[in-house]
């Protein structure tokens, strides 16, 4: 076995190890431990990229070396380690660009606990993307959801109470449903290791025995997992949870944690229950739908907002209904579209909401929309990555959105069926891509007009105007942040436009990274 084939399981042991010493350090060296994990965690991710692409095929990795009832599965491909890989860039820059609103918004006694959270949370999805046992998805579901739930309350006010509590008691009833679909399951075919799982289902389904609780526990995962990712209309709790939280957090929860349960529910296609008893379940259509009327309603909910992060938190349902609407095409462009676009959204939307923190600091930490007129101006970086970050939102050529969104509309129009499955879905998905990119530049164009227009040409936030009677070594700190913020966002901007210009290799391996799952 090569060395490279332990990363997986150091990615996710490192990061939970971090998390727990964060628990008994000071704020300052919890952070630095914590970015030198995600840095780690990164390269061994990239590690197993360039592995998995030069074998062309997947690998095992037995946890403790015992094989499966006695011990656990890792597996690792090429699609799994590109979104681990991407993860890790992406949570590295939302804390960047975040720090200074951790620092501000969370008590300074409560911060390494903050750090705790985000590195269980960051082991957590790690984990849904490696883990071969179901069991042990579910278990770190669970995590994901309580450290999730944590980390929004660690900005203690009363619109992130009551959001926590709702966040809370849905992903609750996610998690619930997941469970006794895993239940059914191993009642079913007495297995919780996916390969084992899906060669019972295989031949359950050539014998047609067990269908009807079959069909239960594909709508059970789908349900659960629905819930969990904010697909419409079970997304009540996004726009408190992600509207109400600090702002990385807001851009980790939204960017990161919703996919993390779209790629475990991918893998339940492919590597539980089986694409093709999939595709005949009719459930992708189900699925479609669901996508379409999604992207529509999620902008509709947008274009209503006059608080700035709960717009782009209600973007976000728009967006998740893009990527459902490519998992309900099934096989092929379809999906690969999918995987892409939960990429572009990963960078780009905490991208938009580390930019919205920005404003906030320039608007005396307003979210309002009558308060942040001008905050472009006030705050330069902060207003080219919102408008960068909204050019991909709208699809716009040379960015990251235009790749996926031209990925989407060539799978609806290809899609492979019958002749009049292919007509709906390419009538519906075409007309509702259109209405969504249109409702997009509605709610996004007016805000970047809004920060750009009038304001003072100061550059001043209202933390550095509130520090004047401060101590010198706390206007230095917060200059240090400032220069953290724009080292991040510029590499956000980077990465945006290169993958908008460069996405043909991202979908190549995509697209060999979905043949290894198969």
């Amino acid at each position: 076995m090569a060395f490279v084939q332990n990363f997986p399981f150091f990615s996710i042991m490192i990061t939970m190890v971090a998390g727990v010493v964060c628990a008994v350090l000071k704020p300052k060296l919890a952070q630095i431990l914590t970015m030198l994990t995600l840095i780690a965690v990164t390269c061994m991710s990239f590690a197993v990229l360039v592995f998995t692409l030069r074998t062309g095929e997947s690998f095992v990795y037995w946890m403790g070396h015992f094989p499966a009832p006695f011990g656990n599965e890792i597996r690792a491909g090429a699609l799994e380690a590109l979104m681990a890989a991407a993860f890790g860039v992406v949570m590295f820059l939302s804390i960047a660009a975040g720090m200074s609103h951790l620092e501000e918004d969370i008590d300074k006694d409560k911060q390494n606990y903050a750090f705790l959270m985000l590195n269980l949370l960051f082991s957590s999805m790690l984990a849904l993307i490696y883990t071969n046992d179901i069991f042990t998805a579910y278990v770190f579901v669970e995590i994901n959801t309580l450290t999730g739930c944590a980390i929004v309350m660690a900005k203690k006010t009363k619109e992130t109470l009551v959001a926590t509590v709702r966040y809370l008691i849905m992903s609750l009833l996610g998690s619930g449903l997941f469970l006794i679909g895993i239940c059914i399951i191993y009642d079913i075919t007495g297995h919780l290791l996916m390969s084992n799982i899906k060669d019972s289902v295989a031949d359950l389904v050539s014998n047609q025995e067990y269908m009807i609780p079959l069909e239960g526990v594909i709508g059970l995962f789908i349900i659960a997992m629905g819930i969990k990712s904010a697909l419409y209309p079970f997304h009540i709790w996004l726009p408190d949870a992600h509207g109400s939280a600090t702002s990385p957090v807001s851009g980790i929860l939204s960017g990161l944690v919703l996919k993390a349960y779209i790629i475990l529910l991918i893998k339940i296609f492919y590597r539980v229950i089986g694409i093709d008893v999939i595709n005949e379940s009719r459930v992708l259509s189900v699925l479609f739908v669901m996508g379409l009327v999604a992207m529509v309603m999620g902008s509709v909910n947008a274009i209503k907002e006059r608080d700035i992060k709960r717009m782009v938190a209600y973007s976000s349902v728009a967006q998740i209904g893009y990527i459902y609407s490519g998992i309900g095409i099934g096989a092929g462009l379809g999906m690969m579209a999918a995987c892409l676009h939960i990429i572009v959204h990963a960078i780009t939307k905490p991208m938009l909401f580390a930019a919205a923190g920005g404003f906030m600091e320039v608007s005396r930490g307003s979210q309002s929309f009558d308060d942040i007129k001008g905050a472009a101006r006030r705050n330069p970086v902060a207003g080219i990555a919102f408008t960068v970050g909204t050019l991909s939102m709208i699809g716009i050529p040379l960015t990251a959105g235009f790749a996926s969104k031209l990925y989407l509309s060539m799978s609806f129009i290809g899609v492979s069926s019958s002749p009049d499955v292919m007509t709906w879905k390419m009538v519906l998905g075409l007309a509702a891509l259109i209405v969504s990119t249109v409702l997009n530049a509605l709610y996004y164009i007016p805000v970047i007009m809004l920060v750009y227009s009038g304001g003072r040409g100061s550059v001043q936030t209202w933390r550095e105007l509130s520090a004047v009677e401060e101590e010198p070594e706390e206007v230095e700190n917060t200059h240090k942040s400032n220069l953290l913020f724009t080292s991040a966002m510029i590499v956000f901007i980077v990465l945006n436009i290169a993958l908008g210009v460069g996405f043909r290799p991202i979908a190549d391996i995509i697209n060999q990274g979905i043949a290894m799952l198969g």
